[in-house]
């Protein structure tokens, strides 16, 4: 069977000094009020596609169907990989291309960690809970303190004094900050023309994501025949996990554009299959390198290393 493949080529940002525009008159009209911010996360996910190269990078393509508000709207695009390159970030809406376009981008990977969610708090107050023991009892009693400063350990202003030092066996927040994420975030300002239900595409590579190829070959005591097996060994350090992901393997040192400033469009590389007939992964070849493309669909875990069978053969013929 024939294939064809389509390679997208480097857009290079180049950066050139804006011309001065007079200050708008004060009669301008205000800008339109932005719509509340949209999350997606695996729930919408509808397709994932994980190209994994021998250079531990691998090109993600992660469809979701969602809502998108008309005009413009925050879009938080959840569950993506922690190790994601934000230079090579590309969104699309696949149902209306031309109608919805990334006004702004921004990778947030400041994570919710206990210490950090202190500091965010500096000036702000906060609920001290510290346990009383009472005979053979103990109770929790609740402090309200303003949280002054957080450098070394932190210092508290309660009743109007400052206080060092103050046990607590833990701390009450009323919220979480804007700013701070459970898991690595992209999140897009889009400007919609179209219509509210919308298929899109975010595509980007990856690091920490690796293979590699091992086999077995096992000789009969008569040196006259063989088995083999081979198994491709996948190494998921990327800090997310990819469920139910459509998986390739590039075999080949990959060049790579390391100083341009740039997007990447990426397609996945599509093929017909036959699903019964079709062996556990199927080989191609093309210019300097080699993919390979598992016949069905597999989880890799996040900090997992998982082997998939490449091929076997039992009783051939060996000299």
């Amino acid at each position: 069977m024939s294939a064809r493949f389509w390679f997208a080529p480097f857009i290079l940002a180049i950066t050139a000094i804006a011309p001065v525009h007079p200050a708008s008159p004060p009669s301008a009209a205000p800008a339109a009020a932005q719509d509340p911010a949209t999350t997606t996360t695996l729930d919408d996910q509808a397709e994932l596609a994980v190209t994994i190269y021998n250079s531990d990078i691998a090109l993600v393509r992660d469809v979701r169907n969602l809502q998108i508000a008309r005009g413009t709207s925050d879009l938080h695009f959840m569950d993506i990989a922690a190790t994601v390159n934000p230079a090579t970030v590309h969104f699309r809406s696949l149902t209306e291309p031309s109608r919805v376009s990334v006004v702004e981008q921004n990778y947030e990977y400041d994570l919710l960690e206990p210490e950090k969610l202190l500091r965010k708090y500096v000036g702000r107050e906060v609920t001290l809970v510290r346990t009383r023991y009472e005979g053979n009892t103990t109770r929790d009693e609740e402090v309200k303190a303003r949280l002054l400063s957080y450098n070394n350990a932190p210092i508290w202003e309660i009743g109007g004094e400052i206080v060092t030092g103050m046990p607590a066996s833990h701390i009450k927040f009323p919220e979480l900050p804007g700013n701070l994420y459970s898991r690595p975030t992209l999140i897009w300002t889009l400007d919609n023309t179209g219509g509210t239900r919308h298929r899109v595409e975010a595509s980007y590579l990856a690091g920490k994501l690796s293979w590699n190829a091992d086999y077995v070959l096992t000789v009969a005591r008569d040196d006259k025949t063989a088995d083999v097996d081979g198994w491709v060994t996948v190494v998921n350090g990327s800090g997310t996990s990819f469920k139910n992901a459509k998986l390739q393997l590039v075999a080949g040192d990959l060049n790579r554009v390391r100083q341009a400033i740039g997007r990447m469009e990426m397609d996945a590389m599509r093929k017909s299959v036959n699903e019964a007939a079709a062996p556990a992964m199927s080989q191609e070849a093309f210019s300097d390198y080699h993919l390979y493309t598992l016949a069905r669909k597999t989880t890799v875990n996040n900090s997992e290393t998982k082997q998939v069978s490449m091929l076997g053969a039992t009783a051939f013929p060996v000299q």
